[in-house]
């Protein structure tokens, strides 16, 4: 067999070559690639295949906008296709609709006017084409994992999602992207290297004019459209308006209509009547401060009844605690902002008061608005009256940019799961709930006085799997015949029952505290699971369930509310009246004009003057808080025979790194007492921390400093305090003991 032979490469004469270099040389190489270049592009031209296609050439260059039009129906045809899941339900979309599938073929036309700019017009017809594909892929998968489409808006949450990544596609769907993105990169490429070049002469003002028209005519016909309905620049229902609407027009709306637009009638005199001449600007309650109860709100993810589902059966009640909460407490339905997907504009509704149907479609005001200003919210309404504020999330510290968002709402602290000890997860690798109940106990314990906690929790969170995952369910469904939706249903409501379980169990340690409470559990949304209306007994997609425990004798008083009326509710029911939309609901909310006045109120908080603030002051204007409530401790080093180091102390978590001099270390935890340095040495001198770090390393919160001497840790305050003492015994000529640093390690200051 013979034998291959690979050649060692010359790396010595590579960079002899580079150091005699001249730059005629580089002149001359550039030139004899371009002439290489022009003679395989003139051989192109005179190749037999391409005399022959010189006709077809030349009559597509005249009916360059016809083709232009032809694959832009295409174009639209397939994004349909594959968001609907359906060629057919796409060719009824098609001729059921044929105005509107002509408005998005004219939207995807119009970009191709783009081509008449560049010679390589071949390879700019492939770029647009890929890239209208993308979008419409993308489109078509989320829509498998959830309900809500593909928007503009989930592009600000890309670096969120990508630490989620294993969440939503498993090894073989990873594999299959991998390769698809290569395949096209490779593909567009050769493209560029081979597609030609058109050979005329390239007018670009003409060119760049018409670029303008077609994408302003876009402009013109979206307005006429609106006008004549056959599309709305309202989406009260995302998912719907997309099959409605088609996919290239709504991604679009979501791409530039985002806030509130400016009210036609936004003046001071109409804000200073809708705000009662800015005494809504206010905290106050008609209680003594002993009196105020703990206000805890509680967000379950993608929670509802089950029981709401007509045709589902099961081999328990899968919500027993929650269901005696229901015939004993104030519930009701819950109407989200949202289905299937959304939870931080839920949150946001909540927190807030306003609504999301005044935002642009598809919009995460925790992306925009909120991400970079502050916004009065439940937790700096009740911070005025002296409560404490506290938020809390078994996921990461920076998803949906919570750390920024909480803080620009004015809460005191926020503890995230890089702070939390969590040991268990479900099998879709989700925090499970039961962890937030003692950091939820730590919070309240900050505080002295009343407390208002805001709780958001993850273990019911999607996808959920089509392949049986749960060795021993506790609760077994029934009704479905497809087996792969009775599996993904049957874990569902089993970690439902796990939620239910949680809930039960907070409400014993809020009892045990023997403090006045008031308690809201509800669900931030509907799972996606492929519900439709018809399927649940309310006969709605945004309808979830809340319930209001208390153990203050609050009467039972069942109504159905949204999501941004809740707070205003609970508020309303304390004698609470604080925060300047909280208190519009309670004043306005029967009103005649109730949505255009919260609609202009919202605008005049966010984007406008400001008129309801002039006369008392903006309820906050800079944020304060703290990540978590506990700080890492030392107590103790040891050095191993490996030459690794055992570093022991108390709060660590998973997310806990060690920094020596401001650099990050290799380290491993083991568990929430130790962690192991690895590939370090340390010498004499040297500062170590210990900090909580979340996605893109981002620091949260940081131990006090150490200082490493002679085998062992001493804070650095001791460590300055022992130097100078070494340094004024060497000054007077007295022999320091070196023995002194272990004398006053961190383990030795322990009490």
């Amino acid at each position: 067999m013979r034998k291959i032979r690979v050649k060692k490469p010359d790396i010595k004469g590579f960079f002899q070559r580079v150091r005699n270099i001249r730059w005629g040389d580089i002149k001359q190489d550039i030139k004899a690639r371009r002439e290489r270049r022009a003679r395989i592009l003139e051989k192109r031209r005179n190749s037999a295949f391409a005399k022959k296609m010189q006709p077809v050439y030349k009559w597509m260059n005249r009916l360059s906008l016809l083709c232009h039009f032809v694959l832009a129906c295409i174009l639209n045809f397939l994004i349909e296709v594959i968001s609907r899941h359906s060629l057919f339900a796409a060719w009824n979309y098609l001729i059921g609709s044929p105005k509107v599938f002509l408005f998005n073929t004219y939207l995807i036309f119009a970009t191709f006017s783009i081509v008449y700019l560049f010679k390589r017009r071949v390879f700019t017809r492939i770029l647009l084409s890929v890239f209208w594909m993308i979008l419409g892929i993308s489109n078509g998968y989320m829509l498998m994992k959830r309900v809500t489409p593909f928007n503009a808006q989930d592009l600000k949450v890309a670096s969120d999602a990508v630490s989620l990544i294993n969440n939503y596609f498993n090894p073989f769907e990873l594999t299959l992207l991998a390769i698809g993105i290569v395949a096209v990169v490779v593909w567009v490429i050769s493209m560029w290297r081979r597609g030609g070049q058109y050979t005329g002469k390239i007018y670009r003002i003409p060119a760049l004019i018409g670029v303008v028209v077609w994408i302003g005519g876009y402009v013109v016909l979206t307005n006429v459209a609106i006008d004549q309905r056959v599309v709305s620049n309202y989406f009260g229902n995302i998912a719907f308006a997309y099959e409605d609407y088609g996919f290239p027009y709504c991604f679009t709306a979501s791409v530039f209509n985002t806030g509130i637009n400016e009210p036609a009638d936004y003046t001071k005199e109409t804000m200073d009547e809708i705000t009662d001449n800015g005494d809504y600007n206010k905290s106050v309650t008609g209680k003594a401060t002993d009196e105020l109860p703990n206000i805890m709100f509680v967000q379950l993810e993608s929670y509802f009844d089950p029981t709401e589902v007509e045709w589902l059966t099961f081999s328990s009640d899968p919500i027993p605690n929650l269901r005696n909460l229901y015939a004993n407490y104030s519930r009701g339905y819950f109407k989200a902002p949202s289905v299937g997907a959304g939870t931080a504009n839920t949150e946001f509704e909540v927190l807030t008061g306003m609504s999301m149907r005044f935002f642009g479609p598809g919009e995460y005001p925790y992306k925009t608005y909120v991400k970079e200003n502050v916004c009065e919210s439940a937790a700096s309404a009740l911070g005025k009256l002296g409560y404490g504020t506290e938020a809390l999330h078994n996921n990461g510290g920076n998803f949906y940019s919570r750390a920024k968002v909480f803080n620009n709402m004015g809460f005191d602290h926020y503890t995230s799961k890089e702070f939390m000890n969590i040991l268990q997860t479900t099998p879709k690798g989700w925090a499970t709930d039961d962890v937030l109940i003692p950091n939820i106990m730590e919070s309240m314990d900050t505080t002295e006085g009343r407390d208002f906690v805001f709780t958001v929790s993850v273990q019911g969170h999607g996808d959920y799997p089509t392949e049986p995952v749960l060795e021993n369910p506790e609760i077994i469904v029934g009704g479905v015949e497809d087996e792969g939706k009775r599996n993904a249903w049957e874990y569902y409501v089993n970690e439902v029952h796990e939620m239910d379980k949680f809930v039960g169990s907070l409400i014993q340690k809020v009892q045990a505290r023997n403090e006045p409470t008031v308690l809201v559990f509800y669900g931030d949304h509907l799972p996606t699971l492929g519900l439709e209306a018809k399927d649940l007994k309310s006969r709605y997609l945004y309808n979830t369930n809340y319930v209001i425990w208390d153990n203050i004798g609050l009467e039972k008083k069942d109504m159905n509310l949204a999501a941004y009326q809740i707070m205003a509710e609970v508020f309303d029911r304390l004698d609470i009246h604080a925060g300047t939309v909280f208190n519009y609901h309670q004043n306005r909310r029967k009103s005649k004009n109730y949505q255009a006045d919260l609609e202009l109120l919202q605008y005049d908080i966010l984007y406008g003057k400001q008129y309801a603030y002039q006369k008392n002051g903006a309820p906050i204007t800079e944020g304060h808080m703290e990540m978590g409530v506990k700080d890492v401790e030392v107590t103790d080093l040891i050095s191993q025979l490996d030459g690794t180091y055992s570093i022991y102390g108390e709060n660590f978590t998973k997310w806990s790194k060690v920094y020596v001099n401001d650099e990050k270390q290799d380290s491993k935890f083991l568990n929430n007492t130790r962690i192991e340095l690895t590939d370090t040495k340390l010498e004499n001198g040297d500062e170590l921390e210990i900090s909580q770090v979340g996605s893109s390393n981002t620091i949260f919160r940081t131990s006090q400093t150490y200082v490493y001497q002679d085998g062992k840790l001493m804070k650095k305050e001791d460590w300055e305090a022992w130097k100078a003492e070494q340094e004024a015994q060497e000054a007077d000529g007295a022999q320091p003991e070196t023995d002194q640093a272990a004398e006053q390690s961190v383990s030795e200051q322990q009490p």
